[in-house]
């Protein structure tokens, strides 16, 4: 009897021992879970905070590639599309539970799937920021050459028009030994009013090799005490000065580039009065000599 005794109290001895050692495998299990939940929330949280780093980076790089004027089929419509793909794949770690393992450990992965795309993207901008630096640069360089040409050809300009202004001075004709007097009837020089029949301007053509030749038209204008001028018909005009003026006589020459001496008449029909006369001479639309003279009574 007391050997039983002594075997149950043993047996249940052991079974405490077992059910004791059982509660600490269960226990020590719990702990190892908890501390794995905690790991794989951890985990989570940092994969979180990548995807949203990644967005933000996607983001980023749209607005990069909009400074290319990149079409929509293109860089700037793909890296879209890469970051809508981020952002449902953040919406889907946000719901997914912790110790859902497997799930989490997809998500890392394509998230390391983005990165390396995102890289490539970068390598993309990059090479288009390097080209625009190369085409700024080169624009600037053809600017540059434009303005330098436009500033040549502006000097050129303004050299030819100076030339074209010295040429058209040196072509123009001059009138020199001027001079004026009244004649007689009889063909004396008077400078008498109640005498004269005409008045006679003398000059000389200088000689002139740049003036182009040929037949040309000398006018006079014979401007009276009173600033009037002698005229036989309102409609015996020329252009002087982008004006039609009238002139009281003309003469047609033929001009060689040589020196000729010229006289003009202009037949006394009108009351004169005494005092300074004064003459000038045109030629191609350019005034070429003045004279003055007293008339008496």
């Amino acid at each position: 009897m007391k050997g039983k005794q002594t075997l149950w109290i043993g047996i249940v001895l052991l079974l405490v021992v077992i059910v004791l050692l059982a509660g600490y495998y269960i226990y020590q299990q719990k702990q190892d879970m908890s501390e794995l939940v905690q790991q794989f929330d951890l985990e989570k949280e940092a994969l979180g905070d990548e995807f949203n780093e990644l967005s933000t980076q996607y983001v980023s790089l749209q607005f990069e590639g909009n400074k290319f004027s990149v079409s929509n089929d293109s860089l700037v419509s793909k890296l879209e599309s890469e970051q809508v793909k981020v952002q449902r794949l953040m919406e889907e770690l946000r719901t997914v539970k912790s110790s859902n393992a497997r799930r989490v450990s997809e998500l890392k992965n394509e998230l390391e799937t983005l990165k390396r795309i995102m890289r490539g993207y970068i390598q993309q901008i990059d090479s288009l920021n390097q080209l625009n630096q190369v085409l700024t640069q080169e624009n600037k360089q053809v600017t540059q050459k434009y303005r330098q040409s436009q500033e040549v050809v502006s000097l050129l300009s303004k050299e030819k028009g100076e030339l074209s202004e010295r040429v058209s001075l040196a072509s123009k004709l001059d009138a020199g030994n001027i001079s004026a007097r009244g004649i007689t009837n009889k063909n004396k020089a008077t400078n008498q009013i109640n005498k004269i029949d005409q008045l006679a301007i003398n000059f000389t053509i200088n000689k002139n090799i740049t003036a182009p030749v040929g037949e040309k038209d000398i006018y006079i204008r014979i401007q009276k005490p009173d600033d009037d001028v002698l005229i036989k018909s309102k409609l015996n005009v020329f252009t002087y000065e982008n004006k039609e003026i009238n002139y009281s006589s003309k003469r047609t020459i033929e001009y060689t580039g040589e020196e000729m001496a010229l006289t003009i008449y202009w037949k006394v029909e009108e009351f004169l009065s005494p005092g300074t006369y004064r003459v000038f001479l045109f030629a191609d639309g350019n005034q070429i000599g003045s004279h003055s003279f007293k008339l008496e009574k």
